[in-house]
């Protein structure tokens, strides 16, 4: 039998294309440590020059939401990330959120940065990109997100070098960010040191969070952990 949406739609009429649903330990944000189910949707519009998740840019399944929501509540965990890809390239994520935050989840969304967050259920965490010149995808970011952003929010960059650090410490302190939500600092994957980058935070005093990938500590950069 199918479910209601916050918004009183059906959610057997709702489906969404998906590459994964996974249950692993969350390796980022706030949420990092506590056991999680992933539901990676597929497609991105973005092609960053660090993705670690190209993976998803194709294919997947077609899913009702229903079914997505019964495979998520089948672990009995209570945290769910959805992440992709981008997202939020497809409509049908704005009521998968909603369904899950109604199940009673605690709910986060990793997304670019480069799509509009202005309908997001205020009940979930986002966890929104600026995407720093290294990317290559700098000019996609959308600003106007900034002004939808909640304390439980995050702004992540993702940095590969110092020309990215000083770019990321000017947007950092021009937009006074660390007074709208956390920001997290994350070093681009065997291109940057750690060490490096947390040295450079503490020369500068920044008020923000590094944080390393804890999943590709256990487990390296293996697909759906």
């Amino acid at each position: 039998m199918s479910t209601a949406t916050a918004a009183g739609g059906a959610t057997s009429a709702v489906a969404l294309r998906i590459t994964e649903i996974f249950h692993s330990i969350q390796g980022e944000a706030d949420a990092v440590g506590w056991p999680t189910v992933f539901v990676r949707l597929t497609g991105c519009p973005l092609r960053c020059s660090w993705c670690d998740t190209t993976y998803s840019f194709t294919g997947g399944d077609k899913r009702s939401l229903d079914d997505v929501l019964a495979t998520v509540a089948s672990f009995q965990a209570r945290h769910v990330c959805v992440t992709g890809g981008e997202p939020l390239a497809q409509k049908s994520c704005l009521p998968l959120l909603r369904a899950l935050c109604d199940a009673g989840h605690e709910v986060s969304l990793e997304t670019s940065g480069a799509m509009d967050v202005a309908e997001v259920d205020p009940r979930v965490r986002k966890v929104m990109d600026l995407k720093c010149p290294g990317s290559g995808e700098m000019g996609r970011n959308r600003w106007e997100n900034l002004a939808h952003l909640l304390l439980h929010d995050q702004v992540k960059f993702v940095i590969a070098d110092r020309a990215d650090y000083d770019w990321a410490r000017e947007q950092t302190l021009t937009h006074a960010l660390a007074a709208r939500c956390q920001v997290l600092y994350s070093p681009v994957a065997d291109q940057l040191p750690p060490g490096q980058l947390a040295d450079w935070i503490l020369a500068d005093r920044l008020p923000v969070r590094l944080q390393l990938q804890l999943h590709k500590v256990l487990w390296g950069n293996a697909p759906g952990r």
